[in-house]
């Protein structure tokens, strides 16, 4: 079995074997991605940036109408620069993390404004750009330019950690697995990107961390796992920590016209800019509940059924569960600072997950 001092036990040549067969098997069975160019064509920076930070930790098939509704309305980055990040927010709701859609914004207005649309051709560049981290910069510059980066994401190591017998647990082990899997992407300028994403479609279909389908896999020949029947005890990770559960209350606050009261958050923090319900603050069990300031004057908040209802939701660092509340305020009643009245219907295809898991119940009992 490998360890972290041997990155050697396979030739050069047996790579260059090995990177031909992935790339035979990639040029019959790779996806049809709408980002994806193949046969030669040359990339779209813009579309490859886009479809990768849109990926990062979401399903392809979640991002596909996101990415293509994105490319309508922002048919190239002078124009997502140009946007408002509201609107890029809004456009963004439901596919989560939305750091990812702050920093893209960003990102479009240093390469129109400050670089002139041009964008940086070398990972070490491209990393200093809002948002682009090593698996991203390394992927723009091989699929786009066909840069010699090492790309490596969650598939590539799940490859990589089977085909090497690599048994240094992830995530401490990143610098090792990447250390094996430059030894398929240094030097090599012909297909860098075809490459990279030949491997991502393998580690998506074939090498799966459940149930692989080692007999169709282009790598089987020389991978540890399939020799050894050991594919599910790989790629090894350390333990996770428990997740901390946090509690509060989600509020639906209605007028006489059917508007419902919703809370634009601030510019720094979980959910940074998006439009939401008004929700109390959130704590750990026991849950010290705290109406927002805004709302001290609102009366008459009460469940919205004899049994109180509630929401789970999963963010990265803690899970959360919220008490839907709901009440009623004046038709002439005046929205407190950050706050504004809106058709729910009409806003609630901005609402973050979290947010139209509730709005979803609340319209469902009016």
């Amino acid at each position: 079995m490998a360890s972290s001092k041997d990155t050697g036990k396979i030739t050069h040549k047996q790579i260059e074997k090995y990177r031909g067969q992935v790339l035979d098997w990639y040029d019959t069975h790779g996806r049809d991605l709408p980002w994806r160019y193949k046969n030669g064509e040359t990339a779209n920076p813009y579309h490859v940036w886009l479809s990768e930070i849109m990926c990062q930790q979401t399903t392809v098939q979640a991002v596909i109408p996101y990415y293509t509704k994105f490319l309508s309305t922002w048919p190239t980055i002078e124009a997502l620069a140009q946007s408002k990040q509201e609107d890029v927010l809004s456009a963004w709701a439901g596919l989560g993390y939305y750091a990812r859609a702050r920093n893209l914004h960003k990102c479009a207005k240093i390469i129109a404004d400050d670089l002139k649309g041009q964008w940086p051709k070398s990972a070490t560049e491209l990393k200093q750009l809002p948002g682009i981290g090593d698996y991203t910069s390394a992927a723009i510059a091989a699929i786009a330019y066909n840069e010699p980066a090492t790309v490596m994401d969650g598939n590539i190591e799940r490859i990589m950690a089977r085909f090497f017998g690599i048994k240094d647990p992830l995530p401490k082990a990143k610098p090792i697995f990447k250390k094996y899997t430059a030894r398929f992407f240094d030097e090599y300028e012909k297909r860098t990107g075809d490459f990279a994403q030949a491997l991502m479609d393998i580690g998506a279909n074939i090498c799966t961390p459940k149930n692989p389908k080692c007999p169709s896999c282009p790598l089987k020949e020389g991978c540890y796992a399939y020799k050894n029947s050991s594919q599910e005890s790989f790629p090894r990770k350390d333990k996770k920590k428990q997740s901390p559960h946090k509690f509060g209350e989600v509020y639906w606050i209605t007028n006489d016209k059917g508007e419902v009261l919703f809370h634009r958050r601030p510019e720094k923090g979980l959910l940074a800019g998006m439009a939401g319900l008004p929700t109390s603050t959130w704590d750990v069990h026991p849950p010290n509940i705290n109406k927002p300031e805004a709302l001290k004057d609102v009366q008459h908040i009460q469940d919205i059924h004899d049994t109180p209802v509630t929401i789970k939701h999963v963010f990265t660092h803690f899970d959360l569960t919220l008490a839907l509340k709901k009440a009623k305020l004046a038709d002439d009643t005046k929205s407190p600072n950050d706050y504004f009245w809106a058709n729910p219907k009409k806003q609630a295809q901005a609402l973050p997950t979290v947010f139209r898991k509730a709005e979803r119940i609340f319209s469902s009992l009016r």
